[in-house]
Order: C-alpha cells, then sequence, then structure tokens
C-alpha cells in the first residue's frame, strides 16, 4: 500500500517482474552459455579435466594393445601379472585418496579456520592426513586382496618379502601426490578439487603398471624412470617371471620417493602460509 498526494491510502504500485518471461530468448541462453565459458577459460582444472580421460584411456589400451600383439604368450606365462598390477595400482590410488580425502573434508565442512585458530601445526596436520592414508587404505585393500585370491586365484604374498618394500614405495607414492594436490587446491582453492580424482591417471600410462618399460617409445623412457611406480612395477614383473629382486632399481624407487615428498611438503607449507596470509583459510568451503 501507498498514500497519494491527498494523503489518502491507495495500492502500491506493483513491482516490475524480474525479467521478460514471454517468449524464448536466446539472448538469456547465450548470457548463461558466456557466464560458463568465462568460468571455464578461465580455470585450467577445468580444462584439464575435460581432456584427460579420452587422452588416458587411449594412452593406457593403446600401449597396452601394442605390447600384446607382439607377445602373445605373455598372457598365458604371467596369469596372475595384471591382477597383481591392478591390485599393486590401488595401492597408489588409496593412498592418495586417503590423503586428499582427509583435507577435502575439512574444506567442505568449512573447518580448516576451527582446526588451525588450535594449537594444531601444519606438519601434525600432514601426518594425521598420512596415517589416515593409511587407515582407508587398509580398508579398502584387504577385502580386494582376500577376493583376488579366491575368484582370481592370485596372491600378491607370493611375491614374498620384496612385496613389503614395493607397498612401502607405492604408499609413499601416494603421499607425496596427495600432498602436491593439497597444495595446489590451497593455492587455487576448490576449482582446482577436480585435479584430486584425476592426478593419478595421467601418470599411469607412464608408470608401466600393465606393460614393460621397452613397450614405450624410447624417447619416452628416460621419463618415465623419474617416477616410482615404474620401477615397481618392473620390479614385480621381475619377481613373478624370473624369480629375481632388482635391489638397485627398487633403492632409486626409495629415493626419488623421499626426494618428492620433501618437495611436496615444502610446497604445501609454502601455499599454507600463502593461505594464511590471504585469509583463504576461512574463505574456503562448499
Amino acid at each position: 500500500m501507498g498514500r497519494d498526494v491527498n494523503g489518502e491510502l491507495s495500492p502500491a504500485t506493483p513491482l516490475p517482474a524480474l525479467g521478460n518471461r514471454d517468449g524464448f530468448m536466446a539472448s538469456r541462453i547465450y548470457a548463461m552459455v558466456l557466464r560458463h565459458w568465462y568460468l571455464l577459460r578461465g580455470s585450467w582444472p577445468r580444462l584439464l579435466e575435460l581432456v584427460y580421460w579420452p587422452m588416458i584411456q587411449l594412452l593406457i589400451w593403446g600401449f597396452l594393445s601394442q605390447f600384446l600383439a607382439g607377445n602373445s604368450s605373455w598372457v598365458a606365462q604371467g596369469a596372475g601379472v595384471l591382477v597383481g598390477a591392478v591390485l599393486m595400482w590401488e595401492v597408489v590410488l588409496r593412498s592418495q585418496l586417503g590423503v586428499t580425502l582427509s583435507f577435502l573434508e575439512e574444506m567442505w565442512s568449512r573447518n580448516l579456520g576451527h582446526l588451525f585458530v588450535s594449537p594444531l601445526h601444519p606438519g601434525e596436520w600432514v601426518g594425521s592426513m598420512v596415517l589416515m592414508s593409511v587407515i582407508r587404505s587398509a580398508i579398502g585393500l584387504i577385502p580386494a586382496f582376500i577376493i583376488a585370491g579366491l575368484l582370481a586365484w592370485f596372491s600378491l604374498f607370493s611375491l614374498g618379502l620384496p612385496l613389503v618394500a614395493f607397498f612401502a614405495n607405492l604408499l609413499m607414492m601416494g603421499w607425496w601426490i596427495g600432498i602436491l594436490i593439497l597444495a595446489i587446491i590451497l593455492r587455487h582453492g576448490l576449482g582446482a578439487e577436480s585435479i584430486a580424482w584425476m592426478s593419478l591417471f595421467v601418470l599411469a600410462p607412464f608408470s608401466c603398471v600393465y606393460y614393460p618399460l621397452e613397450t614405450l617409445p624410447a624417447w619416452l623412457q628416460p621419463f618415465c624412470m623419474l617416477i616410482p611406480a615404474t620401477h615397481v612395477f618392473e620390479g614385480m614383473r621381475s619377481v613373478l617371471f624370473d624369480g629375481s629382486v632388482d635391489l638397485v632399481s627398487l633403492a632409486i624407487a626409495f629415493a626419488l620417493n623421499l626426494g618428492y615428498l620433501v618437495i611436496a611438503v615444502c610446497f604445501l607449507l609454502s601455499a599454507f602460509r600463502n593461505a594464511r596470509e590471504e585469509g583463504k583459510l576461512l574463505q574456503m568451503g562448499e
């Protein structure tokens, strides 16, 4: 209600409608498309997410089919190798997700600010996520190992003592990848969250999970040797086929993992200081 010039009450003038709802306006569609295009164009993690799945699937299965085409007897000789490779790769995947999920759950609940007004030190925070990674990995992997033994008649424990070294290397690799992802998300916000789900798959074609290193192009092999998992899976095949353990290769994998872990922790601490100075710890969340 309103009042006219004489002070009498009069019906209020109706508010204008929120936009013209009559008809199908192409301009409104264009405006919404443009809005999402700007969002996509300004976020490299979103662009990367669009192209990585087709590319990764092509690389993995392309290299595997190329290897099997020239080694038809390989599958018959190593019936458990592919099952073992799948299980061992899950160790890396579960380890990495164990770290990143613990972090993302804090972000989704907007709890980072509450955590760091307490005496909690960033190093203690990282340590807790690493321990949770071990717990999550155990919960997820033990049933898979049992099922593999019952249904696929393959046990990773047939690898013997080298299995401990393989597991330790793959767990460490998952840790430093997860910590690097935390640092990236702290710097770029939840727009980079998709990296948590796709980062490890980017490395899969070059980690020689399902095929030997010599399957890859010669120019690519030196770069693949910088990935700790490459040494682990080459060592696993060596144990299964030849019964021998390449200790030098395992030592290189440990050295690489330790070096990458130190770099990842330093990168995370730097990103944490930056996020704290800019007030991002209080702003991040769903």
